[in-house]
């Protein structure tokens, strides 16, 4: 069992946030172990927890590099190509269809 102090929800002092308090800020845990743990009771389930990190050890975000922003674009435009008709979709493909409105529904598309 770890020693980790426990807080109660919107209790805990300055100077701890979780890894999205610290992103927003510009920063990241830099690996550091956690620091406290921030519970919320819940009614009829266990508590949620968060896990709250030092900021005073957090560490500036790394910058994208070139290589990282092409690459980046490369995927986010993959994700528009249909699998099934090979264009561009113009949008990014649903994961729950898995192609393109036109070929999941081509007679809807007809109709039209």
């Amino acid at each position: 069992m770890s020693a980790l102090p426990v807080y109660r929800w919107r209790l805990a002092p300055p100077g701890y946030a979780t890894v999205r308090q610290l992103r927003a800020q510009g920063l990241r845990p830099g690996g550091q172990d956690v620091a406290a743990v921030l519970e919320r009771p819940r009614k009829r389930r266990g508590p949620l927890v968060a896990y709250l990190y030092r900021v005073d050890l957090a560490m500036p975000v790394r910058p994208m590099t070139p290589a990282k922003w092409a690459a980046l674009a490369k995927a986010n435009a993959a994700q528009q190509v249909c699998p099934n008709c090979r264009l561009d979709a113009g949008y990014r493909i649903p994961g729950s269809l898995g192609m393109c409105v036109t070929c999941a529904y081509p007679k809807e598309q007809c109709a039209a």
